[in-house]
């Protein structure tokens, strides 16, 4: 089963959190369905701006422990390595699901038959 390492952030990025999850997508929603759990209002964390995929939950455990311990300049240095922009990882992620669970040959019945 896939694990993930991640950090998510606030719109004004003054807070960086690292977490570990099985389920990204399932996490993030929890994320944006409970904005006001960890943090204030002004601080909801809703960016999903890295993450890093493994194969067992000791590869995972043990580079969470690690990205855990960071400083704030070593995060923003990790995020800047993969997503300079600091853009939204999550709608990459949703958009991979939806491709996934879609049936893709009704996607192309549907465009053969709008052309003729």
């Amino acid at each position: 089963m896939k694990k993930f390492v991640y950090i998510v952030t606030d719109r004004n990025r003054t807070s960086l959190h690292v977490g570990m999850s099985s389920d990204l997508i399932k996490t993030l929603d929890f994320y944006k369905q409970m904005p006001n759990l960890f943090f204030d209002n002004g601080k909801q964390l809703t960016r999903l701006v890295y993450f890093e995929e493994f194969k067992t939950e000791g590869q995972a455990l043990s580079r969470f422990k690690l990205v855990s311990r960071f400083t704030r300049m070593q995060k923003e240095r990790l995020v800047r390595s993969c997503n300079p922009d600091w853009i939204d990882l999550t709608v990459g992620l949703d958009f991979e699901n939806i491709l996934l669970h879609r049936n893709m040959t009704n996607q192309v019945n549907i465009a053969f038959n709008s052309l003729s």
